[in-house]
């Protein structure tokens, strides 16, 4: 299972460097990132290659966040790769709240994060058409 950290962050400038600094120091490596905002606070999303000690680390430094498992699925990396995916969720019917990219590309695929409101349905229908969700392993994440 892979875990996105979300972490929640007052609008200031600066606080998205504090955190990438922290980890940095840490020895916690990146693997993808997603900076949503509202007027109030941001939502910094990311799966970095070991979410337990990321985790740990920025709430000893009073970090409010949350752990989440999602699911990431490798598709080609190529014009439309993804669009066999989207049209496979649309056909049965799940609906998707967000998703982003990896910086991870390799042997010609591109990791794409979902996080859906049924992932057993989406994965079984995944399954079905020959697309399994990709492996910690895979990612390099421990």
């Amino acid at each position: 299972m892979v875990y996105q950290i979300s972490v929640f962050l007052e609008n200031r400038a600066g606080q998205f460097a504090e955190i990438t600094g922290i980890l940095a120091q840490n020895h916690v490596d990146l693997r993808a990132i997603s900076i949503a905002e509202t007027t109030d606070y941001g939502v910094l999303r990311m799966i970095v290659d070991n979410a337990e000690k990321a985790t740990s680390i920025l709430m000893q430094h009073g970090y409010l966040l949350s752990m989440t498992p999602v699911l990431v699925i490798a598709v080609p990396d190529q014009p439309g790769g993804i669009a066999p995916v989207l049209t496979t969720l649309a056909e049965g019917n799940i609906d998707i709240e967000y998703m982003y990219s990896l910086f991870t590309h390799t042997e010609g695929k591109a990791y794409i994060v979902f996080r859906v409101a049924e992932p057993d349905k989406f994965v079984a229908l995944l399954n079905s058409h020959g697309i399994t969700p990709v492996t910690n392993e895979e990612l390099g994440i421990h």
